[in-house]
């Protein structure tokens, strides 16, 4: 948008800087799909899985027995209770603080989140301290870009 132009719209006046008058009309057409109509509850939940790396394909197993057709895994570190250990290489001690996890994520509806969660931790446990956490949280929308579809049909 050349300079002219900008001045020529009623609310660059107003002391409103070019670029953010840019994103807002470049974003404003697909605004509503960002946004859940109003009065609408989350149908949607994401779960957040921090686990053992040896333990992925037990939890991948498990969550497609229970319906799960896709997920996220990332490679991931750190600590919690565990606070990590020491370790010797080549005669020296040093202390390894960030323990290597993987961090699983699902998007499902909420008619599967009660299935999925227990299956997560049931495959994921060892009984030992760094196992790993379940997070759960609501999705306002998903869009499936190919498509464009959206809502629980984009999951």
């Amino acid at each position: 948008m050349s300079s002219e132009a900008f001045r020529n719209f009623p609310i660059a006046q107003k002391g409103v800087k070019k670029e953010r008058l840019i994103l807002k009309f470049l974003f404003t057409d697909i605004e509503w799909l960002l946004v859940s109509p109003p009065g609408t509850l989350a149908r949607m939940k994401r779960i957040e899985a921090i686990i053992k790396p040896f333990k992925l394909e037990d939890v991948k197993e498990a969550l497609s027995g229970v319906g799960v057709e896709g997920m996220t895994v990332t490679e991931v570190k750190g600590f919690g209770r565990q606070k990590g250990h020491t370790e010797i290489y080549r005669g020296s001690e040093y202390t390894v603080d960030f323990l290597p996890k993987l961090k699983i994520e699902v998007v499902l509806s909420d008619n599967l989140v009660a299935d999925a969660v227990p299956a997560i931790v049931k495959a994921a446990k060892t009984g030992k301290i760094g196992d790993g956490k379940v997070f759960v949280s609501s999705i306002e929308n998903a869009i499936r870009i190919r498509t464009e579809e959206t809502g629980e049909q984009a999951v």
